[in-house]
């Protein structure tokens, strides 16, 4: 089977896609990458998207507009994926998550727009969307999904291993076997992109090969009112979003360490906040293997800060483990789609916190009549990505 897979992340900086052939041997899932590619969205629909997130106010007359021109973004991306990697049976849009609804250790809602019934008109595939919601209504946190490939991947690791993914938030899953849990730890590159972007750092809204924050100087002062954030004494299962940390919240950090930090410093120190963090959960896993996956990993600040932090730590790009670093997300909800369409829960409680396992999606029909493979007897116990 054939699966498309498609995210836009909480760096709402592009749609990444993934179109990956799936057949399961025996109880191996066999996954061969045929096609990958990152489409950027277009300057003024970013900074719309921008300025409607929170804390901003948004209307629902821009909602639904933004719902539209993203659902028409996922479109065109689709179609140019299928042109190059070839027909797809299934399509999987994450959408863009605009809100992730959080009180205390609990998720009560999220929401992703980018309306699927674009997608499939435009490919005539039918699309499985809004994927996080079903296990947030079983009681998870509807994040990281991506637990689910981690485990399958990563099982078989002898002595355990983590995956942590860098994208605007940073996420983790610890594998031992078949024990796995996963979480939200906190920003990877959420409040430096938001610095970056506020500042016009770059033209792009990010720290590109981390010359910035190579260039400033960690103010210690800020650095300690950062790491006295509440989010991170909370246990684990937990989710977290830019509706926590955004351009405000390094405001506001500043005010209370009452620094006056230069561009440079202050992306230096949001810099060290992401591997501080990190570093401390990761140690706090007792595991010895890091794979680590998103745009945060092409970042060499954050990736030598890791390795310093961590000595004995093996820290080594997903790449190594068949799953391309920039493409992992993509290729997990490829993944999800497949498991869906055969009938299987494309989570793993320990990895959401849920009461347990969900069959994932809401689909929409394609150009014809909705047709789903037989469902499978048992789901595979590991997968093996080419």
């Amino acid at each position: 089977m054939r699966v498309l897979g498609m995210i836009s992340g909480t760096s709402h900086d592009g749609i990444d896609v993934a179109v990956v052939d799936f057949e399961l041997v025996g109880s191996v899932l066999e996954g061969r990458v045929r096609h990958t590619a990152s489409t950027p969205y277009p300057a003024e629909l970013r900074a719309r998207l921008i300025a409607a997130l929170p804390p901003a106010p948004a209307t629902l007359a821009e909602v639904c507009v933004l719902d539209t021109l993203i659902g028409q973004s996922f479109a065109g991306a689709a179609a140019a994926a299928i042109e190059a990697g070839g027909p797809v049976d299934l399509v999987v849009s994450h959408g863009q998550t605009v809100y992730h609804w959080v009180e205390g250790a609990h998720a009560l809602g999220t929401l992703q727009i980018g309306q699927p019934a674009w997608i499939a008109e435009r490919t005539g595939a039918p699309v499985l969307s809004d994927v996080r919601i079903r296990d947030i209504t079983a009681g998870g946190h509807g994040a990281p999904l991506v637990s689910v490939l981690d485990g399958l991947l990563l099982g078989a690791y002898e002595g355990g291993a983590a995956a942590l993914n860098l994208g605007g938030i940073a996420n983790m899953t610890v594998v031992r076997g078949d024990t796995l849990y996963a979480y939200d730890i906190g920003p990877a590159n959420a409040l430096i992109d938001a610095v970056v972007t506020s500042r016009g750092l770059h033209p792009r809204g990010f720290d590109e090969d981390g010359r910035i924050a190579a260039s400033g100087r960690v103010s210690e002062r800020l650095l300690a009112v950062l790491l006295d954030e509440p989010y991170y004494r909370l246990a684990a299962p937990k989710s977290t979003g830019k509706e926590l940390f955004h351009l405000e919240y390094v405001d506001a950090a500043l005010a209370r360490a009452g620094v006056s930090a230069g561009d440079a410093d202050l992306v230096a120190t949001l810099t060290e906040l992401t591997v501080r963090t990190v570093a401390h959960d990761v140690r706090a896993a007792g595991v010895g293997t890091l794979v680590v996956s998103g745009g945060g990993c092409r970042n060499p600040v954050v990736m030598a800060g890791l390795r310093a932090a961590l000595p004995g730590v093996t820290v080594s790009p997903s790449d190594d483990f068949g799953a391309p670093a920039d493409d992992k997300e993509a290729i997990a909800f490829a993944l999800i789609g497949w498991l869906t369409a055969h009938g299987l829960p494309g989570t793993v409680p320990g990895g959401t916190g849920a009461a347990g396992a969900r069959i994932l999606g809401t689909l929409t029909p394609g150009a014809g009549p909705l047709v789903l493979p037989a469902p499978a007897t048992a789901p595979p116990r590991s997968l093996r990505l080419a």
